[in-house]
């Protein structure tokens, strides 16, 4: 089935094994100085272990002043090629080829990151930005320009097989080229050609260290999804003067920092929804085009090489849930990957200035320091909970040799995270909870359906440890009127436990709320949103919510915001206005989604029988999905 992408490509004298590639994702594994930490240089050799063909890192800045996360990689000194030497030697061990990816962020990146303003072509302020930058002057971007010359060197001393010049995504490089971020009034500005001409110079200056074993690519943003920024017909006309001027690879991605959402695309965003960029990039040049977005699943990845939409296809995110995708595909064993589910935790955690991080998997950036190791002492373990978090915790434990029993009221796994995998493009949830009981049957881990563990029942089991993952029940506050029939809970809505109705009012917009009136009104349903906050959907991941809340405005979903709930009614409930006005709210069920509360009762029970047990996830403390299957994990190779 695969053989398209199992089969090797060849770039200047540079064979790659096989189709599968990496595209950059900023980790925040480096030190604050931009050297290459062990941490950073293991995740790339797991990926190099796991079978990827190409390896695209992370951004290396040219210039410390040109990062825009603390602890992004760097090629700035030549102190700073040892460390990548180890990198590189370590990935070419596996057979895989590795391109550092270089590039100035330009404006978008903060005082607070470089200590200083941020420079761009212009005086625009970045839609998103926190500093205001200055323009740079022409001998500032000589010297930028032989900034990334000498990067090129330093990734060509350290043994890369190339380079990728950052050309997308709203950095220093794109903002050159797109009128959204450029009014200079030089040969650096106006017309396209004097707008390509940074981007070009600096394709010259990596020129002098390339030869036919050193691989220039590009990256470069297709359309950058912003009012006055560059779309594809002025990408396409771009491309052949890349070429031109020595490119060998297009990497065909899309937008800038105001349109964050098209550089990590959500669960909100269609799979493979930037092929037909490549397909067209593709068309406009002779040399390879790698492509990106949202393509998860190797059988998607496959056609796309089929139907010569692209020669290369990156699935990045993929390769964070599992770094071992294509040794298992390989294997002839696809359904054994984890797959990616589209949260966008891990660009959310970056954007915070935090090390990524991915739901699916807790190993990520520590499989260096060989966590998971067999038991000393092999025990009789209970899990109370078949949500992730106890899953992964049963998991983990019987991996290292204990015997594992999980105890699950309901009559199916997933918990709280299997009803939230119910709204419009979040079933991707679902792969996850089936990978864990594929997993868990694998492992002979017994899961006791429909069966309460109470304090009684686990005392008289005989169990040496129990870790419970109780997780969290709908909160249910004190309004007046609370109690009458026709107020329920989003889980209710959502799992279709009452009646379906015309008119909804959602008590709470914050993710759940947000998601329960997205699944509501795509069945045309009449949906208004109380929050008292100023926002919908607060927690929500950034990418996802500039999609969902256009959508919500597009079903005709009043969002009222600052507003307070006084009393539901028998027809539907009556709010207080921001301005102090009243308004009644018409509705036929009143839906609660104001939040969860731990479920403590079977620990407490426990504790006061004396039995020890391990707290884990919502039943902790009320979190997110991260936070549960990480603590599974460390309880799981921890009891």
């Amino acid at each position: 089935m695969f053989e398209h992408l199992l089969s090797p490509f060849t770039i200047k004298n540079v064979t790659i094994p096989n189709r599968f590639a990496v595209s950059a994702m900023v980790t925040n594994f480096c030190d604050e100085n931009g050297y290459a930490t062990e941490k950073f240089i293991a995740y790339h050799e797991g990926k190099a272990k796991g079978g990827w063909g190409l390896i695209i890192t992370e951004d290396y800045s040219v210039d410390p002043l040109g990062k825009g996360f603390k602890q992004v990689a760097g090629l700035w000194d030549d102190s700073q090629i040892a460390a990548n030497r180890d990198l590189t030697e370590r990935v070419h061990a596996h057979g895989s080829k590795i391109l550092a990816q270089i590039y100035h962020c330009g404006r978008q990146t903060t005082r607070e990151v470089i200590g200083e303003t941020p420079v761009a072509p212009s005086v625009i302020h970045d839609p998103i930005g926190k500093d205001i930058p200055r323009a740079l002057t022409i001998d500032e971007i000589h010297h930028i320009v032989w900034q990334f010359g000498e990067a090129a060197r330093r990734a060509k001393e350290a043994g890369f097989d190339g380079i990728e010049l950052h050309g997308g995504h709203g950095y220093l490089m794109a903002e050159f080229m797109s009128t959204h971020s450029n009014r200079r009034v030089d040969q650096y500005g106006g017309g396209l050609q004097n707008r390509m001409r940074f981007a070009l110079e600096c394709i010259e200056a990596v020129k002098q260290y390339a030869d036919d074993n050193f691989i220039i690519g590009y990256r470069i943003s297709m359309d950058e999804k912003v009012y006055g920024g560059r779309r594809i017909e002025e990408s396409l006309a771009i491309l052949p003067f890349l070429e031109a001027a020595g490119v060998d690879l297009i990497n065909a991605s899309a937008g800038v920092y105001g349109a964050r959402y098209a550089i990590t695309p959500s669960c909100y965003t269609d799979h493979g929804w930037l092929l037909e960029y490549a397909a067209r990039a593709r068309k406009a040049v002779s040399i390879p085009v790698l492509a990106v977005g949202r393509i998860t699943d190797p059988i998607m990845a496959e056609q796309a090489l089929r139907n010569e939409q692209c020669d290369l296809v990156a699935m990045s995110r993929a390769s964070l849930a599992d770094p071992d995708l294509p040794n298992k595909v390989k294997a002839g064993k696809p359904e054994e990957a984890r797959h990616c589910i589209g949260c966008n935790n891990c660009s959310n955690y970056l954007y915070t200035q935090n090390p990524i991080t991915c739901t699916v998997n807790p190993e990520l950036g520590r499989t260096h320091l060989n966590l998971v190791q067999p038991a000393g002492t092999k025990k009789n373990i209970a899990v109370v909970g078949a949500g992730p978090g106890g899953m992964e915790a049963a998991m983990i434990a019987a991996q290292r040799g204990h015997k594992v029993t999980i105890f699950e009221k309901g009559p199916q796994a997933g918990g709280r995270f299997r009803i939230a995998s119910i709204p419009p493009s979040k079933q991707e949830i679902t792969d996850f909870l089936i990978w864990q009981q594929m997993q868990l049957d694998k492992l002979g881990v017994t899961i006791r359906y429909g069966t309460e563990a109470t304090a009684d029942l686990l005392a008289e089991g005989g169990f040496d440890e129990v870790i419970v993952a109780t997780g969290s029940a709908p909160v249910k506050p004190r309004i007046p009127g609370s109690e009458k029939p026709l107020v329920c809970t989003a889980e209710d809505v959502l799992e279709e436990t009452v009646p379906v109705v015309n008119r909804y009012v959602i008590i709470g917009g914050g993710q759940t709320g947000a998601e329960t009136a997205n699944h509501l009104g795509l069945q045309g349903k009449e949906v208004a949103i109380v929050e008292m906050t100023h926002t919908i959907a607060a927690n929500e991941p950034t990418a996802a919510k500039a999609i969902l809340l256009p959508t919500l405005r597009e079903y005709g979903v009043q969002m009222l915001t600052d507003t307070k709930v006084e009393e539901i009614l028998d027809n539907g409930v009556k709010v207080l206005l921001p301005d102090g006005a009243e308004r009644f709210l018409p509705a036929d069920l009143v839906v609660m989604a104001i939040g969860a509360k731990p479920c403590t009762e079977l620990a407490e029970a426990l504790e006061k029988k004396g039995i020890p047990c391990r707290v884990i996830g919502d039943a902790r403390k009320t979190r997110d999905a991260v936070s549960a299957v990480t603590e599974g994990f460390e309880e799981g190779r921890l009891v």
